[in-house]
């Protein structure tokens, strides 16, 4: 074997080395990647909702000895708590041994996905089917949600305070709903349209049904005879629709994917994967320096807005309460606190995708089974609506990172001027906070069906775990 030259030495020793993680793991780490892997399909396949997901973590915390933080009424260095709010978001904390002024390591994910919901009146019959109309929530390509199987999950609740869950879809005794198409040999016009205009928003119409009601002196007998089903199975008349959230989602199972099996497919993984991979890090921490801190946020993908939203003051409460649960308030304590702390926004990124890799400019674009993705920045052009996290911030992760070993990458979301996107990082950094984009990189993000790699998803989980124990 020939000594290598001086040119190679040199560039070894100085270029960025990029390579497919998958080369370098043992066989044992591998079987630890598959292992945690099928716990998270398990998770998938039972949280298709910001509900769900909620209610998941929240089971998964008191599993692991965490109190809602109402019941407590003091706090000291070890102690463990958490706080739902109204269902559909989360924050946790492991008290740290340094005192919280220090400030807090944070994990903020979102757990809401871009999906369909019901209308508030959402039921009519048509030329011998009934429907549920629906409007869409976040960006999505219209055109994907049709002619696949979907599944209604959701709760209705009635003025007398009676909370009804819905589940329907998923069991495989359970019939499924579909949004049709039309057939491309009528489909001509359709097919000349622009892509974004070929299917508008107010087709997507969910096909529910199609025998009527026996009775001949009755009109919209479809109608009404779904409506004796859901009274039947649910209690409920047509008016509590309009107290429901009623959420519309791919039936598809979470699976292995590939020959190989080294890539995960399923829907939500914007951001779930995310957020059980922060979830599953803080239940591992159990003494730290710095107080941990886990969020899992709603309404992401519609501007992280409305009580549930990481706008809202409740984390802010949250952290108040920590303070005052320690016997540590004061007053503008809240704001010195935030100052001092550090954040990963853990949400994903794209992943470059060889067939459109026109989009991605390869030297700074997110690979399949790299490791986990940093984003210095997100947003649009100009780097309009980022928080771009400065360099000793940066510096900081990389040697957390580093230092434990973990696989990661530093990408962009494509092109300049090619489009943009946006996580909870900027909301955080406003109050203070430092922070950084974190997370895995997916391939289709937003559709019916994301592609993620099971060696990313590890790499979070472990890099997260890093950040939180540093």
């Amino acid at each position: 074997m020939s000594e290598k030259t001086k040119g190679e030495e040199l560039k070894e020793r100085l270029f960025r080395k990029r390579k497919n993680g998958w080369e370098e793991i043992s066989e044992i780490e591998k079987e630890n990647i598959f292992k945690f892997s099928d716990e998270y399909i398990y998770f998938l396949n039972h949280c298709k909702t910001e509900r769900e997901a909620a209610k998941f973590a929240k089971e998964m915390l008191l599993k692991n000895n965490f109190k809602d933080i109402r019941e407590v009424t003091s706090l000291s260095a070890g102690d463990k708590v958490f706080y739902i709010n109204r269902d559909k978001s989360v924050y946790a904390a492991v008290i740290g041994t340094d005192a919280l002024e220090g400030g807090l390591n944070i994990l903020g994910a979102h757990i809401d996905s871009p999906r369909l919901d019901l209308k508030p009146n959402p039921l009519y019959e048509d030329s011998g089917f009934a429907y549920f109309k629906t409007h869409y929530y976040g960006g999505i390509k219209k055109y994907q949600w049709t002619t696949i199987p979907i599944a209604i999950h959701g709760v209705i609740v009635k003025p007398n305070g009676e909370k009804v869950t819905i589940n329907i879809g998923e069991d495989e005794n359970d019939p499924i709903f579909t949004i049709t198409d039309l057939l491309p040999h009528l489909a001509m016009e359709q097919m000349d349209k622009k892509i974004k205009e070929a299917i508008p928003g107010e087709n997507l119409n969910l096909l529910i049904g199609s025998i009527p009601y026996a009775d001949e002196k009755v009109t919209e007998k479809i109608k009404l005879n779904i409506l004796k089903i859901l009274n039947e199975k649910y209690g409920m008349t047509e008016i509590d629709f309009v107290s429901s959230e009623i959420e519309l989602v791919p039936a598809f199972k979470a699976r292995s994917l590939g020959f190989d099996k080294s890539m995960v497919a399923s829907y939500g993984q914007d951001d779930r994967v995310c957020a059980y991979t922060t979830i599953r890090s803080i239940l591992e921490i159990n003494l730290p320096k710095k107080t941990s801190v886990c969020i899992l946020s709603d309404k992401e993908e519609i501007g992280s807005v409305g009580n549930t939203g990481m706008e809202s003051h409740v984390f802010d409460t949250f952290v108040s309460e920590l303070l005052n649960k320690s016997g540590v308030n004061k007053p503008n304590l809240l704001e010195k606190v935030f100052c001092n702390s550090k954040m990963l926004s853990a949400d994903v990124d794209a992943g470059l995708d060889p067939i459109y890799a026109s989009v991605s400019e390869s030297n700074n674009a997110a690979f399949l089974g790299q490791g986990i993705g940093l984003n210095k920045y997100t947003g649009a052009r100009g780097k309009s609506g980022a928080s771009d996290a400065n360099a000793e911030y940066v510096a900081k992760v990389r040697g957390i990172f580093e230092n434990a070993n973990v696989p990661y990458q530093v990408s962009e979301l494509g092109k300049v001027d090619v489009g943009g996107g946006g996580t909870i990082a900027y909301i955080l950094a406003n109050k203070g906070i430092d922070v950084i984009d974190c997370g895995v990189p997916v391939l289709s993000m937003h559709a019916p069906y994301e592609v993620t790699s099971k060696f990313d998803i590890y790499a979070a989980y472990r890099g997260y775990k890093a950040f939180l124990d540093n």
